[in-house]
């Protein structure tokens, strides 16, 4: 029997799939690209924005109708908003949160889908799949399928509960890649911005244990892996929740000396933190341990303090700037990356102005923009969405325009400088390799050989364009940086 999974939205799924994947493969199951030649089809949902939420709708359609030809069970995981959870509870045949992962092949069980695993090992069973699945299917024909565990129903609390979440940390995950890696750290949000569902998904804010997070990287670093992102929807206040918890500078912290110790093998990145609790000694960490990847992703929001506060941001211009700065002070060489939202309920053209005017402000060298979308549960959705779709285009174009004309500046600079760069694919013109430098600037490189891929290189760079640079390589690397300066 085989299963196929479709992973929607942030890198936070990207990392649970890892998990889902190795709880369904230890039942039997084997993964296939091919969906039709499944017979267990899954969803990780994403419900930040609606267009993943249409994703998972039409998906499902699509197999719903499926199962008049053939035998089909369906599940969906991930984030999941309360009104779409009670809608998925009539269209799929299982629902449940990732903190519920572990309890998966129960449900199966509880509804008498045997496994290709507990098949093989039941000797005197006499059930066929083919059966199972076929009587499985009869019963979601005659009512929905809901999932056997009766707290997964649609009168569940508008918060979910993160106790569980322990549980999904303790799966050791089948990494997609070998050499780059996802480790959470952090799950849930207890900061309630009004734009956002995530603390109506994902929950409150729950750390994992720091000792556990600092074997898991290890062990990467040994394993060879060359990137490593730790995971949280609001890392730097990781450990505020537990007692004696180690707070998110000193698990950087820990995890540079581990690196130093291994003489540098990796470059270490965090996604995504809340300016709001981005303190100075995190910062002094990233400057002081060269494993700590020097990129820093700070989201921002808005450029307009009214906005933020509208935004329930609880942060404000100047303390971001306090942030920008000490990075620009201690860790020159770091690329900053943030998140913007054009079109909030009631932004002015002079707000606009203002976010436009902090491009100019912070230099960014990659912004990722999105027009406002109202989000059942978050405190917004009760707005009126009153900022017209052609002006969001409008400003999303105007601000792309900007990032553009930024980060083309900085890029070539970097010309006739030698850099060392990730490989990570092939490019999509023939002959290139595509990767990324310790910034996670796109970098298009002149080769053909794909054995390149997963290693370190030295490249000078001899082209540069709007969000990309180009160039030749010089030679393979072994796990050695090359500090670079883009002055």
């Amino acid at each position: 029997m085989k299963y196929h999974l479709v992973v929607l939205g942030c890198q936070m799924n990207m990392s649970d799939s890892e998990r889902v994947k190795s709880v369904i493969e230890s039942m039997g199951f084997t993964h296939t690209d091919n969906e039709d030649e499944a017979s267990l089809l899954g969803v990780l949902s994403c419900s930040v924005r609606q267009k993943p939420i249409d994703k998972v709708y039409n998906r499902i359609h699509v197999w719903n109708r499926q199962k008049n030809k053939r035998n089909i069970i369906t599940f969906v995981s991930g984030c999941v908003l309360p009104d779409d959870r009670e809608k998925f509870l009539k269209l799929f045949d299982f629902v449940f949160p990732m903190s519920e992962l572990g309890e998966f092949p129960q449900m199966l069980r509880e509804y008498g889908v045997a496994s290709p695993l507990s098949l093989s090992q039941d000797r005197e069973s006499t059930h066929n799949v083919e059966d199972v699945l076929s009587e499985v299917e009869t019963k979601s024909k005659k009512q929905s399928l809901l999932n056997p565990l009766t707290k997964y129903s649609a009168s569940k609390p508008v918060l979910p509960n993160n106790k569980d979440i322990f549980q999904l940390w303790n799966v050791k995950p089948q990494y997609q890649s070998e050499f780059e890696a996802y480790v959470p750290i952090q799950n849930g949000c207890d900061k309630f911005c009004s734009f956002c569902a995530v603390p109506y998904t994902r929950g409150r804010e729950v750390s994992r244990p720091s000792a556990e997070i600092i074997d898991e990287v290890v062990q990467l670093m040994k394993n060879g892996y060359k990137s490593i992102t730790l995971l949280g929807q609001n890392v730097n206040s990781y450990g505020l929740d537990r007692d004696e918890e180690l707070s998110f500078a000193e698990l950087l912290t820990e995890i540079g000396k581990a690196g130093d110790s291994l003489q540098n093998p990796s470059w270490v990145y965090f996604t995504s933190p809340h300016p709001r609790d981005m303190s100075r000694d995190v910062i002094e960490a990233i400057a002081k341990y060269p494993v700590l990847a020097k990129q820093i992703h700070l989201p921002l929001q808005s450029g307009d303090d009214k906005v933020l506060i509208k935004m329930n941001r609880k942060h404000n211009l100047d303390r971001y700037r306090e942030s920008v700065a000490d990075i620009r002070e201690l860790i020159p060489q770091a690329t900053l990356f943030t998140d913007i939202i054009v079109g909030f309920t009631g932004e002015t053209e002079e707000q606009f102005m203002n976010t436009l005017q902090c491009f100019d402000e912070f230099q960014y060298n990659m912004a990722y923009i999105a027009m406002y979308s109202p989000r059942p549960g978050a405190q917004s959705y009760r707005w009126e969405d009153d900022i017209p779709q052609a002006t969001k285009k409008d400003r999303l174009k105007r601000l792309s325009e900007k990032l553009e004309e930024i980060s083309a500046a900085y890029n070539h600079r970097l010309l006739g400088k030698e850099l060392q760069v990730l490989i990570r694919s092939t490019e999509r013109k023939t002959g290139f390799l595509s990767g990324h430098t310790e910034g996670k600037l796109v970098t298009r490189i002149k080769s053909k050989d794909q054995s390149l891929i997963g290693k370190f290189v030295k490249v000078k760079i001899t082209e540069s364009a709007d969000l990309s640079i180009a160039g030749e390589l010089v030679t393979v690397l072994k796990d050695k940086r090359i500090p670079v300066s883009a002055d």
